[in-house]
């Protein structure tokens, strides 16, 4: 955990996600507003159906809100044009998924040169960059591995090194240790306290695992049917 924080970096305000099924509403996200602070790790837990991956594509701009506020760096993602959202994407938050989300025709170098590229890294410092990032997480001796080649440890490391390409603020798992044994999510979890420590990087952390939220986490949001029942 990082004392460093000074600072919100994110903040939801009254926040709903209604989906629509025929003429039958369902509500994901009822109402939620909290603030995150700068350098925090952050736990959201909660059943399947509570509302955490929603919350969490909806920080993203994956998803778009029904009502209510996101404000990140002071602007408000439910304003923003489809443009803008892809900028935010790019550049503002990284995301990481439990099913790692890698290209499986490119090695681990590739994948995460892929991603400097969208961000506008000049070609001739992609690989080098690649290469660092891709160390930073433990992987220098995988450069040239595809994913099926890579245990699953190996596989979100490299999710996370291209997570982190283009320098985001806020850093979403979501269940990242999801598909992982023990001694691995271990791994990666003390990965993702070194990063937030070394980087002052805010991470919103998805998890089933109350045990290791509350252990790592400055602060744990327990959602139940779209709705914040404590932190």
């Amino acid at each position: 955990m990082n004392d460093t924080y000074d600072k919100h970096i994110l903040e939801v305000s009254n926040l709903c996600k209604i989906y629509h099924k025929g003429k039958i509403e369902i509500p994901a996200v009822k109402d939620i507003s909290y603030k995150f602070h700068n350098g925090q790790i952050i736990s959201i837990v909660g059943k399947s159906g509570s509302g955490k991956s929603t919350l969490l594509n909806l920080i993203g701009g994956l998803d778009v809100a029904t009502s209510g506020q996101i404000l990140i760096n002071g602007k408000d993602l439910i304003k923003m044009s489809r443009y803008e959202l892809a900028l935010h994407r790019r550049f503002l938050v990284g995301m990481v998924f439990q099913s790692f989300n890698l290209i499986h025709s490119r090695n681990a170098l590739q994948n995460v040169t892929l991603a400097l590229a969208f961000g506008g890294v000049p070609r001739k410092d992609r690989k080098e960059k690649a290469a660092e990032l891709l160390k930073s997480v433990g992987l220098e001796q995988r450069l040239y591995h595809k994913p099926a080649e890579l245990s699953g440890g190996e596989a979100q490391r490299v999710a996370i090194a291209r997570a982190l390409a283009n320098n985001p603020k806020v850093l979403l798992a979501d269940e990242l240790t999801g598909n992982l044994d023990s001694s691995t999510s271990k791994e990666i979890i003390d990965l993702l306290m070194n990063l937030n420590k070394e980087k002052n990087l805010t991470i919103l952390m998805v998890t089933h695992d109350i045990e290791t939220a509350e252990r790592v986490s400055d602060n744990v949001i327990r959602l139940k049917d779209g709705m914040v029942i404590s932190d």
